[in-house]
């Protein structure tokens, strides 16, 4: 198998819900629906400020999405806890059978590449904590189009990079909108779909979807 297979990263490479999941006990019981609400208000901030045009980095709307999600949820929370749950999410966990599925992907021939709202610097973080330094062969982040998914100019990265065609290119994300937006850039796209989420964006239909990466083998 060959081919170019580009990624998003939180969500389909990192478990963007393992910092409240190893803080759990310091945030209570309702852990998972303070996660989620961190995860959807920090997208939402991604889409207001491209859509209004204030250019903020991922990390700054990480944060404002978390002191969001403690006030949302009426938590107390001490500021070290604070600063363990931000450090945290710089340094999320791979899902399991990530480094195995990157690994026979290259041995197979295939480019592969991250393409992701996070930071250089975060993406870095994450990348090195999960050990698949070297499992990549670009990390690109929207920051060099000064816009977050799901923007147009964002999948354009990918493409340019690998002077290549949408079609050459296999994406693959946990985020259906994410997919619904690559689809609309012209990619082949395979919805990671976790949780057995339902469709949102008929028009604009995954080529595959799968439970988790190990679909891609098959």
């Amino acid at each position: 198998m060959s081919g170019i297979f580009v990624f998003d990263a939180y969500g389909t490479l990192f478990n963007l819900h393992a910092a409240a999941e190893q803080h759990r006990a310091a945030i209570g019981e309702e852990w998972q629906r303070f996660s989620h609400t961190w995860r959807t208000k920090h997208i939402e901030y991604t889409w207001h400020t491209t859509i209004v045009g204030r250019r903020q980095t991922f990390w700054a709307l990480a944060e404002r999405s978390l002191d969001f999600a403690i006030a949302a949820h009426g938590l107390t929370v001490a500021p070290e806890t604070r600063s363990a749950l931000l450090a945290a999410y710089r340094r999320m966990q791979a899902y399991p059978e990530v480094p195995e599925v990157l690994t026979a992907l290259r041995a197979r021939g295939a480019k592969l590449a991250i393409l992701s709202n996070g930071d250089p610097d975060m993406l870095d973080d994450a990348i090195k904590a999960a050990g698949l330094d070297g499992k990549l062969d670009a990390v690109l982040s929207v920051s060099a189009v000064g816009a977050f998914k799901p923007a147009q100019p964002v999948y354009k990265l990918a493409t340019d990079y690998f002077s290549c065609t949408p079609t050459d290119i296999s994406f693959q994300s946990s985020n259906r909108w994410d997919i619904a937006a690559a689809k609309a850039a012209g990619m082949r796209c395979v919805w990671i779909n976790r949780t057995g989420a339902p469709e949102e964006y008929p028009d604009l239909a995954p080529d595959r979807i799968v439970k988790d990466l190990r679909g891609l083998l098959v």
